[in-house]
């Protein structure tokens, strides 16, 4: 009897052992997707994303600055850091499409130029499969072809301080809108541009799809 016990005990110490949850990887993607601003305020709200980086990429020059990065051919993009126990590639991908125009190949919303122009920036193999799923399963929902480029990721620059967070930002400024805040300046800025009804007319019901606000 006592063995019997003995080795019930071992199953249920392996059992145990077996169902351990998984330990949690950070990962990262890189989207670009207009006003770096609106994409990270976006991806801040998606469950399971744990830090949002606005920034440069896609260039050919070194240390770009807001003052010069577009001349160097870099677009406004943003480094996302997530924890793939709680949320896939796969999710962020869709989240992505479905928070951007991605049939416009001159800009975004009220911001025009290369610049401002959509890219997922691919750090592996396989998230460029992912990404090229991903792009044909938003092509076959819109039944058009997208204009939004897969490419191998290069440096990602950070962008200054002044525009990191800065939908949240408490801090003042003057603008159009007057000595306000950030946050109320990038509320502003958000809805004249038009960011969000040129998605419900791309999208309808699934514009900002993933985006808990």
């Amino acid at each position: 009897m006592l063995h019997r016990f003995a080795g019930f005990a071992i199953l249920l110490a392996a059992a145990s052992i077996g169902a351990q949850p998984a330990v949690a990887e950070i990962r990262t993607a890189i989207f670009a997707g207009g006003c770096f601003w609106c994409v990270e305020s976006d991806f801040d709200h998606v469950p399971g994303v744990v830090s949002t980086v606005s920034g440069y990429t896609g260039g050919d020059t070194q240390n770009p600055t807001y003052d010069d990065y577009s001349q160097g051919g870099h677009r406004e993009a943003v480094e996302i850091k997530y924890d793939d126990t709680r949320v896939t590639y796969d999710h962020l991908l869709d989240v992505f499409f479905h928070s951007v125009d991605p049939t416009d190949g001159g800009g975004q919303f009220c911001d025009r130029g290369h610049a401002y122009t959509t890219a997922i920036y691919v750090l592996d193999n396989a998230q460029q499969e992912a990404a090229e799923k991903a792009k044909k399963a938003a092509e076959a929902e819109l039944g058009r072809a997208l204009v939004t480029p897969i490419v191998k990721a290069t440096t990602f620059w950070p962008a200054e301080d002044y525009h990191q967070n800065y939908y949240r930002s408490q801090d003042r400024i003057l603008s159009r809108f007057g000595y306000v805040t950030k946050a109320d300046a990038y509320k502003g800025y958000r809805e004249g541009c038009g960011r969000d009804a040129r998605l419900v007319q791309v999208w309808g019901e699934n514009a900002l799809r993933g985006i808990v606000k």
